[in-house]
């Protein structure tokens, strides 16, 4: 126990220099721009910033889905033979209600239409969908609850996804974005003081379709004919423009879009680039409809309807429609991050000034300094020489928490700086065992060597008890915690390790080397 390798010896220094140089990252500013230089994030509440809490549609999800099952239906009805039937979607009841007009088919639409259950399975290879026959003879199919729980699951894992890449291309730095509760996201933007532009990208669906426009029908009607939809023209100032719901090619194809300028007329447009199934799409219908018009529909708005010159074959296409710098910046980044399931709502939001980041970090570190002299104070008063190993031990310690941190990035939060403050106090926790261990043998009349293993001995077994006790239930805080309490739990999860080296490796390796060099009589406790 007491007995120290010359290589061991050398371990222990080496990890303990490892974690002050990965300090240094946070004091300096990078030598070279190739050079690793991993630095500690200051998080919302220290740096200042903005949240926001978003709430998934999840209304908007189930009418989609409860939509597109109808389509399914009337597809299946149509190839069954069925001629005379109405397919209703029922949303707020989460399914569709089919009627059959024709007895003589009833049989075969019956069979249509459980077809169409039986295709749609869920994880567990199961329907995730049920089929009843309603008292008037009409037929239902209704989303199963693990089908609304399963697809509620995907859109908000989508939809943080989507977030993150939309954000990713404004350039803000270290934002957090996580799930909180069964439809909300919380997006912390620190450094952002304004986050209107944030809110208006993450407030766009943006789905994008291109459609035929429908050039025989009047958009001046009351209402429009099946499978036509009349949509307002931003290019025409809102202006209705009638256009077939048939999606041509769906935005879902799309690779790159990028803003840029035209080369004649020098209006900022928008550059997009579609994978291979879209170009090979895009060129079938640009080729059969030439001379007819295209809609370019975002979020149920066309933003530009050109003519089809000719067909387009290269898998790239430009948007115009009197966009300035900012708008087909803006729109470039939607359509590279992608569409989300649902819209988003904002249902909070707050902004932290950084004068009370800087407050925060002031008080923090006041904490943090009065609280690391009272310590050592202690120590060095109570346990005398060995006292003041187990402050170098502590300051290492602090060294090596801080390096950790800075290794993986971590972003630092308020209640990450309390961490911080109750490691130190749990750290020390270990040498007073220790200590007084030691102590106690003395006392019973052992010799010092012999004091020192014993304590030695017999501490180590409570501090991995305690600690691993401490460790369990701090990793279950960061699994089920959100936010700030997940940095709590990350900073006291390594402050753990940390505080186990430093006491029970580096503070017994200070001890050897006083007592192989001095040999004394008596222990200094």
């Amino acid at each position: 126990m007491m007995y120290f390798s010359r290589l061991k010896a050398l371990v222990v220094i080496g990890i303990c220099l490892l974690g002050v140089l990965f300090c240094v990252p946070n004091a300096v500013n990078a030598p070279a721009s190739w050079m690793p230089w991993r630095t500690i994030h200051l998080g919302l509440d220290l740096r200042g910033g903005s949240y926001l809490q978003l709430a998934v549609d999840m209304n908007a999800v189930i009418r989609e889905r409860v939509d597109s099952l109808a389509d399914s239906s009337r597809t299946a009805l149509r190839r069954a033979g069925v001629v005379r039937f109405v397919v209703t979607p029922q949303p707020p009841q989460n399914r569709l209600v089919a009627r059959i007009d024709e007895a003589d088919k009833r049989a075969a639409a019956e069979a249509a239409l459980r077809k169409v259950v039986a295709d749609n399975q869920g994880t567990a290879g199961k329907s995730d969908l049920e089929f009843a026959t309603l008292p008037d003879g009409s037929y239902a199919i209704t989303l199963s609850p693990a089908a609304l729980t399963e697809r509620a699951t995907a859109a908000v894992q989508q939809s943080i996804e989507i977030v993150r890449r939309r954000i990713d291309e404004t350039g803000v730095l270290d934002p957090q974005i996580t799930r909180q509760g069964n439809d909300r996201i919380v997006v912390q933007l620190p450094g952002v003081e304004d986050p209107n532009r944030i809110k208006e990208l993450l407030g766009q669906t943006a789905h994008m379709t291109f459609r035929m426009v429908a050039e025989d029908i009047n958009p001046g009607a009351a209402v429009p004919p099946p499978g036509i939809d009349f949509l307002p023209d931003e290019s025409l100032g809102g202006q209705k423009i009638a256009v077939r719901r048939y999606v041509s090619v769906d935005g879902a194809n799309l690779t790159d879009a990028r803003a840029g300028q035209n080369g004649q007329t020098g209006e900022w447009v928008v550059d997009f680039t579609f994978d291979s199934q879209g170009a090979r799409r895009f060129a079938d219908v640009s080729r059969q409809n030439v001379g007819h018009r295209f809609a370019i529909v975002l979020d149920n708005k066309v933003i530009s309807a050109p003519v089809i010159r000719e067909a387009i074959t290269g898998g790239r296409g430009q948007i115009s429609g009197h966009f300035d710098a900012k708008s087909a910046t803006d729109l470039a980044v939607l359509l590279r991050a992608g569409a989300l399931p649902a819209p988003l709502t904002v249902v909070e939001e707050r902004s932290v000034g950084p004068e009370l980041g800087a407050d925060a970090i002031r008080s923090g570190a006041i904490a943090l300094g009065v609280g690391f002299v009272l310590v050592i104070f202690f120590m060095g008063t109570f346990y005398g020489l060995f006292g003041w190993f187990a402050n170098i031990s502590l300051l290492v310690n602090l060294f090596l928490l801080i390096g950790v941190l800075s290794l993986f990035e971590a972003t630092l939060t308020l209640p990450g700086m309390a961490g911080i403050l109750l490691t130190l106090g749990m750290a020390v926790d270990s040498n007073i065992l220790i200590n007084e261990r030691i102590r106690e043998e003395v006392h019973n009349g052992r010799t010092p060597l012999n004091a020192m293993e014993t304590g030695f001995r017999r501490a180590y077994a409570t501090i991995i008890d305690s600690n691993a006790a401490t460790f369990l239930s701090h990793v279950m805080l960061f699994f089920f915690g959100v936010g700030p309490v997940r940095g709590f739990a990350v900073t006291i999860t390594i402050g753990i390790a940390t505080s186990m080296f430093t006491a029970t490796m580096l503070t017994r390796l200070f001890m050897v080397r006083w007592f192989a060099a001095h040999r004394p009589q008596a222990l200094p406790v």
